[in-house]
């Protein structure tokens, strides 16, 4: 078996110890081995215990934790400076808190490895929702040192799929070619090569504030060719954390405008019309307003 190594695992933090805990416990119990990936924690200016969390878990691990001064909100550039420091072929983003199945890191790399072309890969995310609904239930009925026992947990339930689940059944899991794929495309559990990330040029650091800044990373990747794919055995459990939606719409309809600011194209013009159009449905309405791909706007055509 190979062991060079595979792929960077690039986790964004701050003052999240707990959750940043559970995601390096799952991290140590993956089936791809240790040597063939590496782990990032990419500190936004954490003031709790993550350095003493990091430091239980490297005999377990291949790990690195990096630390850029506390400025306010810049997971941007938190992830940049993850990707800055990545050997891997295959950069993996994933967020605190997010609980990755033994087999997560495997099957991005895998994915990765079959050819075909740049992809962007999309893992599914147990458990993920808007609210933080049913938090209470759900920390109830899982053991966050146990990944593959908590997803099964859920998944056995039925009643906390990934939030995009609809989504990904009316598209029978084939989002490639849509003409907005990249609507969800969120940095809780994906992947690119590590190359074509820096290529794209990372995350935009003019987001300082919640939402977007994934979004507008995969627009880049779609305007460079990726195709974007999901990938249900790159499984993980989203552990319940606080977070109110409200909050996060009032941060995000800003961003998007950033957004359209800077690919002006009929499509990326929907995006500040959440909540009426959403991620779910954006494609919907491009298709019945026949609107134009935004590969063809920007290049003129």
């Amino acid at each position: 078996m190979s062991t060079e190594l595979s792929a960077s695992v690039i986790i964004p933090t701050y003052n999240r110890a707990a959750l940043l805990g559970y995601t390096l416990e799952s991290l140590a119990r993956q089936d791809l081995p240790a040597g063939r990936f590496e782990v990032i924690v990419a500190d936004d200016g954490s003031t709790d215990d993550t350095p003493a969390v990091v430091d239980a878990y490297r005999d377990r691990l291949d790990l690195s934790h990096h630390v850029q001064p506390d400025e306010g909100y810049r997971v941007s550039a938190a992830r940049n400076l993850g990707l800055s420091h990545a050997r891997g072929d295959v950069s993996v983003f994933l967020d605190s808190g997010v609980l990755a199945h033994p087999g997560l890191v495997r099957a991005h790399v895998e994915r990765h490895g079959r050819g075909g072309g740049e992809v962007a890969v999309i893992g599914y995310v147990w458990g993920f929702n808007l609210d933080n609904e049913d938090a209470a239930t759900i920390i109830g009925l899982i053991d966050p040192s146990d990944a593959a026992a908590a997803i099964a947990t859920l998944a056995a339930d039925g009643r906390w799929p990934d939030m995009r689940e609809e989504f990904y059944r009316r598209h029978h899991d084939d989002i490639a070619g849509l003409p907005a794929p990249w609507t969800v495309f969120w940095s809780c559990n994906v992947s690119v090569r590590t190359a074509l990330a820096r290529a794209a040029g990372g995350f935009d650091e003019h987001f300082r504030s919640w939402g977007g800044e994934d979004v507008d990373f995969g627009i880049r990747l779609h305007l460079a060719g990726a195709r974007f794919e999901i990938s249900r055995e790159a499984a993980a459990l989203h552990h319940p954390h606080e977070k109110v939606f409200a909050d996060n719409l009032a941060t995000l309809i800003p961003n998007y405008l950033h957004i359209v600011a800077k690919y002006p194209t009929p499509l990326i013009r929907l995006l500040p019309a959440v909540p009426t159009i959403s991620p779910f449905n954006l494609n919907d309405v491009a298709a019945f307003l026949d609107l134009p791909r935004c590969a063809d706007v920007l290049a003129g055509r």
